[in-house]
């Protein structure tokens, strides 16, 4: 689960460590869809306009994964753009104004719900339009079920059958109808597990995630991170502090596994503490601060006081940079409750 190879590789040079992109994730872009997945078209402008005034490098999401897998750094001024799910205004309303920014940018979408036309999707040729735009197409499951834990009742071995047919499903339909090869996969949902984890790693996949942080050196590649930028997010209060983030350099995700039979969870991590102070580092439930411990130099402890309440539960820790003034290190560990019965 740990990219060991790109941190060891950058683990002598600070510079390195300081290097980190960033992936915005974005589902509707209207002003009629649900406000918690959704951002308007004014304020996606409004972003996006802010990439091009601070001068931003809105790339590819290639140019990063591959930086990621060739143990290469990352521009840290470096942006991709993202959607997921395959929403119809996506192409009404987002195309417009990436195609007038000249932004590229990805959509990962489940083939089956294209077919079924469930819900206000993208149509086959639009998507082959975007496609032809230079838009990557990629994985986000066939159907969109959650893949993370068993199914109630379902056993260990049917939920690993179940979810290497519905990953491997969604990826021949798109190779057939689009030639799409890319062997990325977006967690439905943003959930993810380390038994998840191991899978697609096995079925040689990229898995990215809806948790919150910058990409850089120690960051998993069977966990990338995208920050999730509609709904109260979308607020340029939020978002544009989230462009001066930086990967915290983990060096050992065993305690980090987002299952977790307790609540509240507890979160163990190892990380290179080099250009920030232990002291600094900070975790939070909701906004409220979390109890801390340093287990040794390099390990903490962190768990809530109460049980964790909201549909998305998210423990976000973050440190400031010694070497780069105004950025901040930052982790967010998504949860995934399950009964231990």
């Amino acid at each position: 689960m740990m990219n060991k190879s790109l941190f060891l590789a950058c683990a002598l040079f600070t510079a390195c460590a300081t290097q980190a992109a960033v992936i915005l994730q974005y589902h509707h872009v209207d002003t009629g869809t649900p406000r918690t997945t959704s951002v308007t078209p004014a304020e996606f402008r409004q972003q996006m306009q802010h990439l091009k005034d601070l001068g931003y490098q809105v790339v590819s999401l290639d140019t990063i994964i591959d930086g990621l897998v060739r143990n290469q750094p990352l521009a840290d001024n470096a942006v991709a753009i993202t959607f997921d799910d395959g929403f119809a205004n996506v192409f009404t309303n987002a195309r417009p104004i990436l195609k007038e920014f000249n932004y590229p940018y990805t959509m990962f979408l489940g083939p089956a719900l294209i077919d079924r036309r469930e819900g206000p999707v993208l149509s086959w040729p639009q998507i082959q339009t975007m496609q032809q735009e230079g838009v990557i197409i990629a994985n986000h499951s066939s159907y969109h079920h959650r893949l993370a834990v068993p199914n109630k009742g379902e056993s260990k071995a049917q939920w690993r059958q179940r979810v290497k047919t519905d990953i491997l499903l969604a990826q021949q339909q798109l190779e057939e109808k689009l030639g799409q090869k890319r062997k990325w996969l977006a967690y439905p949902y943003g959930d993810f597990s380390a038994e998840l984890e191991a899978l697609v790693s096995e079925l040689g996949f990229i898995g990215i995630g809806q948790q919150s942080g910058a990409v850089g050196p120690g960051v998993s590649l069977t966990r990338i991170p995208r920050y999730p930028s509609s709904s109260q997010f979308a607020a340029m209060k939020h978002f544009v502090p989230k462009l001066k983030t930086l990967a915290l350099p983990v060096t050992d995700y065993s305690g980090a596994d987002p299952v977790s039979t307790t609540n509240p969870p507890v979160l163990t991590l190892s990380v290179d503490s080099s250009d920030f102070r232990t002291t600094s580092l900070n975790c939070f439930f909701d906004g409220k601060p979390l109890p801390l411990k340093w287990l040794d130099a390099d390990t903490f402890r962190v768990q809530a006081t109460a049980p964790l309440k909201l549909n998305h539960n998210r423990y976000n820790c973050t440190a400031p940079s010694r070497s780069k003034p105004g950025y901040f290190y930052w982790f967010s560990q998504p949860w995934v409750f399950v009964s231990d019965k």
